[in-house]
C-alpha cells in the first residue's frame, strides 16, 4: 500500500460543525473521510483545525496498539497503514476540539424520536449489543448516531451528540446531530433495572471514558467541559442482560 502525494489527498470535513483540514497520506482514509465531506461553503469557513500526519505517527499507532493488546492478553497485530493513519488524525482533531467546547467521548449513541441516548462502559461490555435491541424495538423510530466515538457538543443549555466516521466495527454512524438526552452507564447483570444517579458517582469511569487531549490548555478545557456536562445532562446507571426486556427497562428508566 503506497501513500499519495499533491492536493488529491487534502480533504476538508466538517466535524461536530466544526472546520477540519485534513492532509492524508493514504488514499484509503479521503475515502474514509468522505461522507463528512465540508460543502463548498463550509470548506471556505475560517480558523479550520488542520491536520497532518507525519509516517513516524504511525509507528506510535502501532506501538500504543501493542501495548494495549498485550495488557489485555491479546496477541499481537500489525494493523494496516490506512488504518494508523485514521486513529492518528482523530487523535489529533480531539486534542483541538475541546478548545471549541466539543471533546471525544467513547461510547454508543442512539437516537429516538430525535433525542439522543449515550450509552458508555468498558469494552466488551455490551454496549453495541444493548443499542442493537433498541433498533430492533423501535424500528424506524430509532437511528444510530455513532456506535463509538461520538463527539458531544457541550454548551450551558443544551448538549449535542454527533456522528463521525470512526463508528466503531460495525461502522453504525449517521452524519448528523442530536439532543443528548441522557448518558447511561452500563453493566452486565441478571436482572434489569435502571435508577438515576448523582455523575459524581460514576466520575472516575466517566473521565476514563473521556478523551483527555495532551496539551495542558485542551486538557483544562476538557475539563470545564466535564463539569458543564454533568449539570447539562441528566445520567443514569444500568444493569442488564441482553434480553429484550433490557431495552424496555432502559427506555422506560430515562422517560
Amino acid at each position: 500500500m503506497g501513500s499519495v502525494s499533491g492536493n488529491e489527498n487534502m480533504i476538508h470535513v466538517t466535524l461536530a460543525e466544526e472546520p477540519v483540514k485534513v492532509h492524508c497520506l493514504y488514499p484509503q482514509t479521503v475515502d474514509f473521510l468522505a461522507p463528512y465531506e465540508s460543502s463548498k461553503e463550509q470548506a471556505l469557513a475560517p480558523d479550520p483545525i488542520t491536520v497532518a500526519i507525519d509516517p513516524e505517527e504511525l509507528t506510535k499507532e502501532q506501538e500504543k496498539s501493542d501495548r494495549e493488546r498485550e495488557v489485555e492478553g491479546l496477541p499481537a497485530h500489525i494493523w494496516p497503514k490506512d488504518y494508523l493513519e485514521q486513529l492518528a488524525i482523530y487523535r489529533k482533531i480531539a486534542d483541538e476540539m475541546p478548545k471549541r467546547n466539543v471533546i471525544l467521548f467513547h461510547g454508543s449513541v442512539i437516537a429516538v424520536d430525535g433525542q439522543g441516548y449515550l450509552f458508555t462502559a468498558v469494552s466488551g461490555t455490551g454496549k453495541s449489543t444493548h443499542t442493537r435491541l433498541w433498533r430492533e424495538h423501535f424500528g424506524e423510530r430509532a437511528e444510530m448516531i455513532n456506535d463509538d466515538k461520538p463527539l458531544i457538543r457541550i454548551e450551558k443549555g443544551h448538549v449535542l451528540a454527533y456522528g463521525t466516521p470512526w463508528d466503531g466495527k460495525h461502522h453504525l454512524s449517521t452524519n448528523k446531530a442530536v439532543p443528548l438526552k441522557a448518558i447511561c452507564f452500563l453493566d452486565r447483570g441478571e436482572r434489569n433495572e435502571i435508577h438515576p444517579i448523582d455523575p459524581m458517582e460514576k466520575y472516575p469511569t466517566l473521565l476514563q471514558q473521556i478523551y483527555r487531549p495532551k496539551s495542558a490548555e485542551s486538557l483544562i478545557c476538557t475539563m470545564k467541559l466535564v463539569d458543564l456536562l454533568m449539570k447539562e445532562t441528566k445520567f443514569y446507571h444500568l444493569h442488564c442482560n441482553m434480553d429484550k426486556e433490557a431495552c424496555e427497562v432502559a427506555w422506560n428508566g430515562m422517560n
